[in-house]
């Protein structure tokens, strides 16, 4: 199926001859804006990241519990230093009031449900503003968005949902790169040789069958002024943002997964298991959980920081009926 994607590889001839010039990546990227003071003030060696749990839509799941996170995104998490706590749904706002002043950043994972009505996407925005408010006064939280996820975020920031069908299901893809990655915050600690072997091979695994498109995206003035474009892909005659970054706050999204990689096994060429590519979820796990250790949010005590981690629950073998190799369940 890769091979046939003539427009995905003419795009890449073009990332290739940027990146061959290594002028792209091979000088020091300069800082995230954001990070400043803030970012030499704080080191957190014990970070936690919630990540959001979505409601189970799948047949084969409900009879498990009525919300899941797939485990590979913890996996992917704590394979870079930190913990996860599970961020449930149909909870009340002082709940989530005070995971949000306990946990160091939050991830939205993929999944199928609702961008608008479901309770993933209620809960989602709940800590959106809350962290656009946190950074806006100093306090800095990270936002990251993978595939569902990183289509979320576009519809939090403008309000609207813009994608485009795209049909990019079971494809690993190499990515796009835009002049922005060269001084973005997530490509900046990644050896240029990485990014070389990212723009020519297909590193990236890519289910999904909707996608933010570039002409979308830039015809609308809220996206345009929050977010740059770092990645580009090009699918069924569509090119869509594969990864970008907000301006001025910590707000990450891919609609590609670097989490499944290493840890989820379903025979399909949409997943790489190279060493480079495995490579790329290590850097991107690492850069996500450093933006965690400069928040300083604290639980209030150990018992609750031990009870609200993701500890507390057996991870399900469910890759014989799905996608994920295992999940975590919830009620």
């Amino acid at each position: 199926m890769l091979r046939g994607d003539m427009a995905s590889w003419a795009g890449l001839g073009r990332a290739l001859s940027a990146c061959c010039l290594l002028g792209l990546f091979c000088s020091a990227a300069l800082p995230f804006s954001l990070q400043g003071a803030n970012e030499k003030a704080i080191i957190n060696e014990r970070p936690i990241i919630g990540i959001l749990a979505q409601e189970t839509d799948f047949k084969s799941f409900q009879k498990y519990g009525s919300s899941y996170i797939g485990a590979s995104y913890v996996k992917f998490i704590e394979s870079a230093g930190a913990r996860v706590v599970p961020i449930r749904l149909n909870r009340s706002d002082e709940e989530y009031d005070k995971i949000f002043s306990s946990i160091n950043g939050i991830l939205y994972p993929g999944g199928s449900v609702s961008l608008e009505t479901s309770e993933f996407a209620r809960v989602a925005k709940i800590f959106y503003n809350k962290a656009l408010e946190a950074n806006d006064r100093g306090d800095y939280f990270p936002v990251w968005g993978t595939c569902l996820g990183h289509q979320l975020l576009s519809v939090l920031t403008c309000g609207e949902d813009l994608l485009t069908w795209t049909n990019t299901d079971g494809f690993a893809l190499p990515l796009n790169f835009t002049p922005d990655a060269k001084n973005s915050g997530i490509f900046q600690d990644f050896p240029a040789d990485l990014l070389q072997q990212m723009a020519s091979e297909p590193l990236t695994s890519n289910f999904h069958f909707w996608s933010l498109s570039v002409q979308n995206f830039t015809n609308n003035e809220k996206l345009r002024n929050f977010y740059k474009i770092l990645t580009t892909n090009v699918h069924n005659n569509v090119d869509f943002i594969s990864t970008m970054e907000a301006h001025r706050y910590p707000v990450y999204g891919v609609q590609w997964h670097p989490e499944k990689n290493p840890y989820e096994w379903k025979n399909s060429t949409g997943i790489p298991h190279s060493k480079a590519a495995v490579k790329v979820t290590y850097y991107i796990a690492d850069f996500l959980v450093s933006e965690a250790r400069k928040s300083n949010h604290r639980f209030p005590n150990k018992s609750e920081e031990t009870n609200a981690l993701i500890y507390n629950f057996n991870p399900v073998f469910t890759g014989p009926f799905s996608s994920f190799d295992q999940a975590y369940f919830f009620d």
